[in-house]
């Protein structure tokens, strides 16, 4: 009997030969819990994966990636980033079990979805961001290479975290403007080499493009990225 990873709820199922050979690939939250979840579907920016309606579109873009591409600290850096939820609040209370009250287990709910993103996404090497060593003892384990763990995804270690402050408290002008927070371990394994990043949540970008810039000045050919929301 499989309980829902998110209300507990018993999940049902019709019993089919379908649903035995599947069931190693069952989902972790029951129908109710999963149609609360946003996927990002339709028109998207085709650089950071959100929405594209009206006044966000700018040739293929939203504003916010046409103004990272604007600026020569930053243009050409990140290639893509594949998002796949938006953060509504059923989501945003999700992960805050998940990454900050350390229920590890809520990593599952994700599998198919990222499983089916990552068919597609090309590249070399995979790499997670990392959190500052005080972040990981505060949480007990890095919340990206959990996802990387559940879909059985081999990572390499590039990157280490320098800053120790929390992104969350920031406001998005403190986060756009913090000076490089990475610094690039295993140089010799980037060189020419495609990079996907994972991380849990896309907010201004900074992050991610801070990671990617470190990665492609140390010679990496390309860096994209995949989130759980946007």
């Amino acid at each position: 009997m499989r309980r829902c990873l998110v209300c507990d709820e018993v999940m049902k199922e019709a019993l089919t030969w379908g649903t035995l050979l599947k069931r190693g690939e069952a989902k972790a939250i029951c129908k109710g819990c999963e149609a609360k979840l946003d996927k990002i579907t339709g028109e998207r920016c085709s650089l950071c994966s959100r929405g594209l309606a009206g006044h966000y579109s700018s040739g293929g873009t939203c504003f916010d990636c046409s103004r990272w591409e604007r600026d020569k600290e930053w243009s050409g850096y990140l290639s893509k980033n594949i998002s796949l939820f938006h953060y509504n609040e059923h989501l945003k209370e999700i992960i805050a079990k998940y990454k900050y009250r350390g229920d590890y287990a809520l990593a599952a709910i994700f599998v198919p979805y990222l499983r089916e993103v990552l068919q597609d996404m090309e590249h070399d090497l995979v790499t997670c961001i990392p959190l500052s060593a005080e972040r990981l003892r505060e949480r007990g384990f890095n919340q990206a290479q959990a996802l990387a763990d559940v879909i059985g995804i081999r990572t390499v270690e590039v990157l280490t975290r320098i800053d120790t402050e929390k992104q969350s408290k920031k406001s998005r002008h403190e986060r756009i403007t913090l000076p490089q927070v990475f610094q690039v371990i295993n140089e010799e394994l980037l060189r020419d080499r495609s990079i996907l990043v994972i991380d849990d949540i896309y907010t201004t970008g900074t992050t991610l493009r801070q990671a990617a810039k470190a990665l492609k000045n140390a010679g990496s050919k390309a860096v994209s990225s995949i989130t759980l929301s946007r």
